[in-house]
């Protein structure tokens, strides 16, 4: 099956601290993404939806899948695996933070294989990812403005 590959960059009028608040909470970026995602288990060192933290995200009605939190550097970097359930493997997230003149910049990048070996699966998976991630980021960027 072939890897599929996610890398969006959006820039915010933003301190990369609140940028990265935004995006590392779990309820917050459900919110975002119009997905039900909640946090199941606390992450470490004082930050729950930090490192070891998961997250259960439900895209439809009995279909849900969970997310362990593997990196987590505030306000540089969160990286994360799906750990259980989902119909794609090998899926590891990343959001990576930085400081520009005018705020912060995220650059949001995904790579995942399909599970199942039906043709143009994974395409179809990337664009049912992709879509809604570039269009939570974009709203958060027009919040700031």
């Amino acid at each position: 099956m072939t890897k599929q590959y996610i890398d969006v960059m959006q820039t915010f009028n933003a301190p990369v601290d609140r940028v990265f608040e935004a995006l590392t909470d779990h309820g917050q970026l459900g919110k975002l993404l119009k997905v039900n995602m909640r946090r199941i288990s606390d992450g470490e060192g004082g930050y729950v939806n930090g490192l070891g933290s998961v997250r259960k995200i439900t895209p439809v009605p009995f279909l849900g899948f969970e997310e362990k939190v593997i990196t987590f550097e505030p306000n540089q970097l969160m990286e994360y695996i799906v750990s259980k359930g989902s119909p794609i493997k090998n899926h590891k997230g990343r959001m990576e933070f930085s400081e520009t003149t005018e705020g912060s910049r995220v650059r949001y990048t995904i790579e995942f294989e399909s599970r199942l070996p039906v043709p143009f699966l994974g395409g179809i998976l990337k664009a049912a990812i992709e879509t809604p991630i570039k269009k939570g980021l974009s709203s958060l960027a027009d919040s700031y403005r």
